[in-house]
């Protein structure tokens, strides 16, 4: 401990008696490790004591460290799912040297299935179920699905047909004998919405449904829905589960350079990124995702799909943000601080001319997908260029900025090259500039954007295919195959799926239609 500075020893001693999430950082201000603490106190200074107990990598992480910052949450939970959105954005090297995959934990659940099951995983595929993760305290979460489950029951394992209620149904942990795939699946849809900050309106919605139930009598669901509003209600001192522990955000260097470089009045509170996909002009799709504060904000997630089919990136982006900025959707959304654009100058432009069209200023810029470079127009983007034309002038390590037409480009990794489409070396890179979290920022921006795009694309992809083959049945209508889709996911759903189950899906009378085309040996 001595050997730090007294400056830091100062600051230690402020350190509180709550959980948090804790940002070690280097004598470059570079975030060299994020961790959380049920006593950021405690935790934190336990690094500065005797490091005869640590080993080789974390006296390694002691001897870099030269300033510490926190931000306090309410418990433990949130202090795990803050770490957890931190270190996927920043990307702290000794996060990575510290920790191996295997301590990754998703929370799963297929809602697709005819009674879909929570499970967890170290290692999520592409099997159209929703993941949420990845959290790096197995133990913590599972703790926090136990309590969850009290106030929306699930499966865990899919209930045999005809089965006799098990022990889980009886205590009140998967639903109750009688329960509807609807009721059970609207049960999920709870889940996750609280599991993404919705708590407050699962509240009130609770509250309401009490009220109505007593209003007509049914004291017995209104007291089990009572039970539940009170169980919901202790979890705020246990649990807080959500994407909605933001950053403090005068402590986000990232948000602070960023508003520095482009010249911003104010902060960007609110980041909307988009990207689009779609396979050779079908199933067109784009996405919106949006950063608060900086980290990720699922619970507004948006997704279009274009009204014209075409292979046309630059219409498709066009349509998607003359959409997103309709006085309808900037009333019930609000409006973003800055657009970030994944493409380069045509998909820019794009964006802007739908911008524009609207007498908007809102700052857009994009981010080329190679080399990992900004893209901003010099006079269309609605930022401030002092900053650049300085760069331009005086030639730094830290950021190099030149002229192609009407757009500045803009390097923020000066010396790095990149050999693949997605930044994959830029991300190892070990070396730092005063705008290193400016970049880890875009990329993380970018990753969720292309993400949720692809998510979606295919999805509709798989959609369309089983259409097509439920297309080839006569007298089967675009009602019965969305019905199919919708209960059983996906077309090889539908073929593993039982004989009642499709009869109880769509009645038999159109079940005689299908089951002797895509169950043969039925």
């Amino acid at each position: 401990m001595e050997s730090k500075s007294k400056k830091l020893q100062d600051k230690l001693k402020t350190l509180p008696r709550s959980p948090g999430v804790y940002f070690h950082k280097s004598k470059s201000g570079e975030i060299i490790y994020i961790g959380k603490a049920a006593l950021l106190k405690n935790r934190v200074r336990q690094y500065f004591q005797s490091t005869r107990d640590m080993d080789i990598k974390t006296r390694a992480l002691v001897e870099e460290i030269d300033d510490t910052d926190w931000v306090e949450t309410e418990s433990e939970i949130d202090a795990l799912f803050l770490e957890s959105e931190m270190v996927k954005r920043y990307l702290p090297r000794f996060n990575i040297l510290l920790r191996d995959d295997k301590s990754q934990t998703f929370i799963r659940i297929d809602m697709k299935s005819q009674w879909p099951t929570v499970s967890f995983t170290r290692n999520p595929i592409d099997d159209n179920a929703e993941y949420f993760g990845p959290y790096y305290n197995g133990f913590a979460i599972k703790k926090a699905l136990r309590y969850l489950r009290k106030v929306f029951p699930y499966y865990t394992t899919p209930p045999k047909d005809n089965g006799r209620p098990d022990l889980d149904a009886h205590i009140g942990l998967s639903p109750r004998p009688g329960t509807s795939q609807a009721e059970y699946k609207a049960t999920l849809k709870r889940l996750i919405r609280y599991m993404e900050g919705g708590r407050s309106a699962i509240l009130r919605e609770l509250e309401k449904e009490m009220h109505q139930a007593a209003k007509m009598h049914d004291f017995e669901t209104a007291a089990r829905v009572r039970n539940n509003i009170n169980d919901l209600r202790s979890l705020q001192h246990k649990i807080m589960f959500g994407d909605r522990e933001f950053l403090d955000i005068s402590k986000d260097k990232a948000l602070t350079n960023l508003a520095t470089l482009l010249g911003l009045s104010n902060i960007p509170v609110r980041i909307e990124g988009y990207d689009i996909s779609h396979m050779g002009g079908t199933n067109v799709v784009a996405s919106m995702v949006v950063f608060t504060n900086g980290v990720s904000d699922r619970a507004n997630y948006r997704k279009f799909k274009t009204r014209i089919e075409q292979n046309d990136d630059y219409y498709n982006m066009q349509e998607t943000l003359q959409r997103r900025l309709s006085e309808k959707n900037l009333k019930a959304w609000g409006k973003p601080d800055l657009i970030l654009i994944d493409g380069g100058k045509g998909q820019l432009d794009a964006a802007l001319k739908a911008v524009e069209a609207y007498h908007l200023n809102i700052p857009t810029i994009s981010i080329a997908k190679r080399e990992e470079e900004i893209i901003v127009h010099r006079t269309r983007s609605n930022i401030g260029t002092d900053t650049l034309i300085e760069s331009m002038n005086n030639p730094t390590d830290d950021i190099a900025v030149t002229i192609s037409g009407e757009y500045y480009i803009i390097n923020l990794h000066v010396g790095q090259f990149n050999a693949s489409s997605h930044s994959k070396n830029l991300r190892a890179a070990t070396s730092h500039s005063k705008y290193t979290d400016v970049t880890k920022l875009f990329q993380r921006i970018r990753d969720e954007s292309h993400r949720f795009a692809v998510s979606y694309h295919t999805v509709l992809k798989r959609a369309k295919q089983t259409a097509n083959v439920l297309e080839e049945i006569p007298g089967v209508g675009p009602a019965t195959r969305r019905k199919l889709i919708r209960t059983f996911g996906s077309m090889r759903g539908v073929l593993l799926a039982e004989e009642s189950a499709v009869i109880q899906a769509i009645g038999k009378k159109k079940a005689k239609l299908i089951l002797p085309i895509i169950k043969p040996r039925v």
